[in-house]
């Protein structure tokens, strides 16, 4: 019976809210973390004042406790703070009732653990266990505060105890009456919280549809805040609890911890879009991030199991934001900041509230229905006023929208009247500048005139060059190759002659040898006279120098097909085509034309790799090899003291899937400034006469057209070297 009795004041709450919120959901509630304590001594059942035992090591029995020495208490409500102790409390209460039926009431639903102790007699005492960490279906009476029944009989005293532990504050609000009187107070309880959730959610709905009308970012930041206030109220008043979580102990054990910490969050957020504290103040909106941080360790605190120490964090955090928020929006309303006014006004009104209810806890101040529910009402106005700070921000912004347009409308009759004064001076300039225009494109014509004919005479100039620059390397290339082929020619010619006359021997002996006549003379003596003619002649040594001239012959004639190979590769009548070729084909037909220019003392070194054939314009790549090494060679010749070891090295490989060509000479090397030039057209260091400035030019556009790159490394003193990278495949 007393179970479906305290179930109705709750009935009546969802009752009240059944438009707003369907039965079986959670209720709004305030941010704040303060307990609600309303507990008064009825004056149908007198106690007297609560004695208390800290036992630090939770072992203590019943029967032990009783025997210690209990301390006075003198406190309206019993307020431990946060403490690890289990707290006994000793209160003897007297019957002066008519109903034997009292009651005992603890209206702290957050606490871990409470259990009820009296003696029945002499030997025997009744245990009643309870607490948010004991399963709900325990309880004697199904409430979310502790109730219990003290079975005192009318006239008689007897002495409760309690054994109070919690990881968060312990503050133990005691209630005693009768069952109408414990009944009459839950259900004002009750309506007080129907009452301010139904403002909380009238408040909710309302800025959410304001939201959603006008985008404005203020309410959705509100909206978490009211949100994260009626969590946090669900779970301080017991109701979450009761109907949502009591089976699961975890949920039980961090609600609370969770739900304030995130008031702390979404206050510490609304604040800073509210005021737009980034803008208006950089470092306090730094310090409003550090608050949250804050809050958010005291979450990790609380999954770590570290209970006391994220409560009292929070508490901290709490206590110290309200100060810091307080005097920020104090020295913004005193810079005159509409937003900071009222957002100070509702914020004075609540702390005016929680002033009421501590000074109400000490006993300063009288306890009544006011007092014991001044949170509520302060968080209530709070939220409305809060509301209607936001409800000024869009009147401010349609004043705002209003002056801007009529500054709009203002600016456009200025910007008309302009319009039509520069109306009138753009057709008056427009005539002007047609006739500048007219005037200046008979100009343009004329230039474009000249400028055709000097474009068309740079390009004969740069043909005649680069012919020039053919012809030059065309005549060096000539030369080379006439000195080239006149020595095996020389060398066949010089032997003809001996070999005639050798011949011409071998002839006459021949002859001798026909007139032999066995018939006329002694055929012996013929023979004699032959044999002393060939001794005469040294056969043995004509048949030597015979092998020896056609030996020199076969050399001149090899030497001359050897020159004339390596200029039909060099040449490559195919180059403006693309063709697979062999570089080091090129590279030596290259140096066979190249001979005749190569001092006796300089020695090529070739350093060949293995590389597949490559995909290239074959004569005109000969050419750049043909411009390189020449370069090399006269670089050499011009060193004041030349050595022994004079070189020029030629080096192949295969590096990124691209073909490397290393030509490295031991010349006189070059400067910085001119390694910076030497591919520019025109640009050369030898004298006047000696050369165009074209050739290395050329290479640089010939490597550029094969997609390839070329690199210079050189220094005064040190010869140069010319590194080529090409792709194995020009056209990809």
């Amino acid at each position: 019976m007393l179970r479906q009795t305290y179930c109705r004041p709750l009935l009546w709450l969802i009752l009240l809210l059944g438009t707003v919120l369907p039965a079986g959901k959670a209720l709004a509630a305030t941010a704040d973390t303060v307990h609600i304590n309303s507990a008064q001594p009825l004056k149908l059942a007198e106690y007297n004042e609560v004695e208390y035992f800290r036992d630090p090591t939770h072992q203590l029995t019943f029967e032990q406790v009783r025997r210690q020495p209990f301390q006075p208490l003198h406190q309206q409500v019993p307020n431990f703070n946060v403490t690890t102790d289990a707290v006994w409390m000793r209160l003897r209460v007297t019957n002066h009732t008519d109903s034997a039926g009292l009651q005992l009431v603890i209206s702290n639903p957050i606490l871990d653990y409470v259990d009820f102790y009296y003696l029945k007699d002499s030997t025997h005492y009744h245990i009643e266990k309870s607490g948010e960490l004991v399963p709900f279906a325990q309880r004697a009476i199904s409430h979310q505060t502790f109730i219990f029944n003290l079975n005192l009989p009318v006239g008689a005293t007897r002495d409760y105890y309690l054994r109070v532990s919690s990881r968060e504050s312990m503050q133990v609000p005691i209630y005693v009456g009768t069952v109408l009187d414990v009944y009459n107070k839950i259900n004002t309880d009750d309506l007080w919280l129907a009452l301010y959730v139904t403002v909380i959610m009238v408040m909710l709905l309302y800025n959410a549809f304001i939201f959603l009308t006008t985008k404005d970012y203020n309410y959705l930041y509100y909206i978490l805040y009211i949100l994260a206030v009626g969590l946090t109220q669900v779970c301080l008043q017991g109701v979450g609890y009761r109907y949502f979580w009591h089976n699961n102990r975890f949920i039980t054990e961090q609600s609370v911890l969770w739900t304030g910490a995130l008031s702390g969050i979404t206050v510490a957020m609304f604040v800073q879009q509210f005021l737009h504290v980034k803008e208006r103040a950089l470092l306090a909106y730094r310090i409003f991030n550090g608050f949250i941080y804050g809050y958010i360790c005291s979450i990790i605190l609380a999954l770590l199991h570290f209970y006391s120490a994220a409560y009292l964090l929070i508490d901290v955090l709490a206590m110290s934001g309200v100060v810091f928020i307080l005097g920020f929006t104090i020295s913004q309303a005193l810079k005159r900041y509409r937003p900071a006014v009222f957002f100070l006004a509702a914020w004075f009104i609540f702390i005016i509230a929680v002033m009421v209810w501590v000074l109400k806890d000490t006993g300063i101040i009288p306890y009544n229905v006011f007092t014991s529910h001044i949170l509520l009402i302060g968080s209530g106005l709070e939220v409305i006023l809060l509301s209607f700070a936001l409800a000024d921000k869009i009147n401010t912004y349609k004043k705002e929208k209003e002056q801007s347009q009529a500054q709009a409308l203002e600016s456009q009759a200025i910007a008309l009247h302009i319009s039509q004064e520069n109306e009138r001076l753009v057709k008056e300039q427009n005539i002007l500048l047609e006739a500048k225009v007219q005037e200046r494109t008979e100009e343009l014509q004329a230039s474009n005139v000249k400028l055709s004919e000097t474009l068309d005479n740079l390009k004969d100039a740069q043909t005649q060059l680069v012919e020039s620059e053919k012809m030059a390397s065309l005549g060096q290339l000539t030369a080379g190759i006439a000195h080239e082929i006149n020595n095996p020619i020389n060398f066949v010619t010089s032997n003809i002659k001996p070999l005639k006359l050798d011949i011409q021997d071998l002839k006459s002996l021949l002859d001798r040898y026909e007139q032999l006549d066995q018939a006329n003379g002694d055929i012996h003596e013929q023979l004699e006279s032959v044999k002393a003619y060939r001794q005469e002649l040294d056969i043995d040594y004509i048949h030597s120098e015979i092998t020896s001239l056609i030996k020199g012959i076969e050399e001149g004639a090899a030497r001359t097909a050897e020159i004339v190979k390596g200029l039909r590769t060099f040449s490559r009548l195919d180059e403006s085509d693309l063709k697979y070729v062999d570089i080091h084909e090129g590279l030596d037909s290259t140096l066979v034309l190249l001979r005749n220019s190569i001092p006796h003392h300089v020695q090529i070194i070739k350093n060949y790799g293995k590389l597949p054939k490559i995909e290239c314009y074959a004569g005109k790549l000969n050419q750049v090899f043909m411009n390189i090494m020449g370069n090399g060679l006269n670089a050499i010749k011009m060193k004041p003291v030349q050595g022994p070891a004079e070189s020029l090295t030629i080096s192949t490989f295969l590096e990124n899937n691209q073909a490397v060509i290393s030509i490295k000479d031991t010349g006189i090397g070059m400067s910085e400034d001119v390694k910076e030039r030497i591919f520019e057209p025109f640009f050369t260091t030898k004298d006047v006469g000696e050369g165009t400035g074209l050739g290395l030019s050329i290479v640089f556009s010939i490597i550029g057209k094969h997609n390839g790159k070329i690199l210079v490394e050189s220094s005064p003193g040190n010869g140069a070297e010319f590194i080529i990278y090409l792709p194995l495949n020009v056209s990809n």
